[in-house]
């Protein structure tokens, strides 16, 4: 397999994109505190979000990545972002329709979408977890809400 293809490229962000999922809340705060990486309020709450900054930052600095694409497609794995690249909207969906997953609204309609239209599955993803954030009373990461407003209309 060539490392400079999508196909690669998807296969090794996807390796990446939990690689800090299991590290304690505190830790990836002092992580991203130590280290100068921005932490919005949503972040300040639900410390979670930060896996995926922190992932970007352990697979650059302790495994050499240096791909700008797949770094920003672990990074913004969980929340999305608006303008997405190819690689990113793969990553994002992916981890939303995962097999292991069986509770998010629409699943099975999402899997099928994913397929056919990549931006929509984007959009129904973002609208499911604003709502479900919404629903739960739950602190929502503003570039979540940047990422639905721009692909709402796509």
């Amino acid at each position: 397999m060539r490392y400079d293809t999508g196909i690669f490229k998807a296969y090794l962000a996807g390796l990446f994109h939990d690689i800090a999922k299991d590290i304690p809340d505190e830790e990836l705060l002092d992580i991203c505190r130590k280290n100068c990486i921005n932490i919005n309020i949503a972040e300040e709450k639900s410390p979670y979000l930060l896996h995926g900054k922190v992932g970007a930052y352990i697979a650059k600095t302790e495994y050499n990545l240096s791909d700008d694409d797949m770094l920003m497609a672990i990074t913004y794995h969980t929340t999305g972002r608006p303008d997405m690249s190819l690689l990113e909207k793969i990553v994002f969906v992916a981890d939303y329709i995962e097999p292991m997953r069986d509770k998010a609204t629409n699943l099975a309609y999402i899997r099928r979408l994913a397929f056919d239209d990549i931006d929509k599955a984007v959009k129904v993803i973002l609208d499911n977890t604003l709502n479900y954030l919404s629903l739960k009373g739950k602190p929502i990461d503003n570039t979540t809400k940047l990422a639905y407003e721009f692909y709402k209309y796509l």
